[in-house]
């Protein structure tokens, strides 16, 4: 049996990860307890079964992004700098990623929501739960924007909905297909659904005339 005082966070640790590199159905009781590091017995003294620990692991996972949500969408910054920060963040956990495992992962939530979809209802409902939650952000954020006059959205939630199904919709090709430029122009792009005027390129001085 593992160390009592941290096995059950291991099983947690391990299972998000072979989720989202592998898959729900493909990842094994066995194999996720020799990620883990921890004996069969003891997977079975924490949890029912790998949907509980699936469960519990999701919670997890969200408690821990979300004080990066807070930092990147912290009210003390300007509406659309939240936003552009989402953004560069996004790819940057995808270029990370891609270091660390050799390919190009996409949302864990979407790869797993779409796996689980028709199978299991609890834990399709947590990850739409859990969508919801970081989607408030994005809303919050274009609020703001919309309220200061940087963009036109009164309905925030709904532009906040097109922007998320946008960028997973990029994640996805870009995990299909196992490429980093597929989110090259995600800010742009996000942006551009936003109606936010592009930024002007600097003028280029004038060559000065010989006299």
């Amino acid at each position: 049996m593992g160390r009592t005082s941290d096995a059950r966070e291991r099983l947690m640790n391990a299972v998000a990860e072979l989720f989202w590199t592998h898959s729900y159905d493909g990842t094994t009781i066995d194999q996720i307890c020799e990620r883990a590091g921890v004996k069969k017995g003891s997977f079975y003294h924490f949890f029912e079964d790998k949907a509980a620990l699936a469960q519990a692991s999701l919670a997890m996972e969200w408690d821990k992004y979300r004080p990066t949500y807070d930092a990147i969408f912290s009210a003390t910054l300007p509406p659309l700098e939240r936003i552009r920060r989402y953004c560069e963040a996004m790819v940057q956990e995808q270029v990370d990623l891609q270091k660390r495992h050799g390919c190009v992962l996409g949302c864990p939530l979407c790869t797993l929501g779409s796996e689980i979809s028709t199978q299991d209802r609890q834990l399709r409902d947590q990850v739409q739960d859990i969508m919801a939650h970081g989607l408030k952000y994005l809303e919050t954020a274009i609020r703001d924007a919309h309220a200061a006059g940087l963009i036109h959205a009164p309905d925030a939630a709904a532009k906040a909905a097109l922007v998320h199904a946008f960028q997973l919709g990029l994640l996805l090709q870009a995990r299909i297909s196992n490429d980093l430029n597929v989110l090259a122009n995600v800010c742009r792009d996000t942006f551009e659904i936003l109606g936010v005027a592009p930024t002007p390129a600097p003028a280029r001085p004038k060559p000065r005339r010989k006299s």
